[in-house]
Parts: structure tokens; C-alpha cells; sequence
């Protein structure tokens, strides 16, 4: 059995299994859908608040 860490093993794999951070969840999905993209999306927050969850 190989090590995983927590945070990557339980993280969501789509949209649609997020929960939380709503506001931020329907501006990139409208980005997506609109097929206008910024060169650069900028998230802020303290630590476990979902920043490199969001991102990937």
C-alpha cells in the first residue's frame, strides 16, 4: 500500500464535487463557459482555505 497524503487522496476532481467558496467556484466556471480566460487568476487566503484545491 503506498503514503497519500490526506489532502490529495479526498481532494475534488471537478467542480461539481467542491464545496464552499461558491462565489469563487461560479466566476471561474463562467470563465470557462464564456471561453474568456484571464492570463493570471490570483487566490488569497489563510491556510486549508482551498487555494491549490481551486487551482488545479
Amino acid at each position: 500500500m503506498t503514503y497519500q497524503v490526506l489532502a490529495r487522496k479526498w481532494r475534488p476532481r471537478n467542480f461539481e464535487e467542491m464545496v464552499g467558496q461558491e462565489h469563487v467556484l461560479r466566476a471561474l466556471i463562467n470563465a470557462l463557459d464564456n471561453d474568456r480566460l484571464h492570463h493570471a487568476f490570483l487566490f488569497t487566503g489563510t491556510r486549508g482555505v482551498g487555494k491549490t484545491t481551486i487551482a488545479r
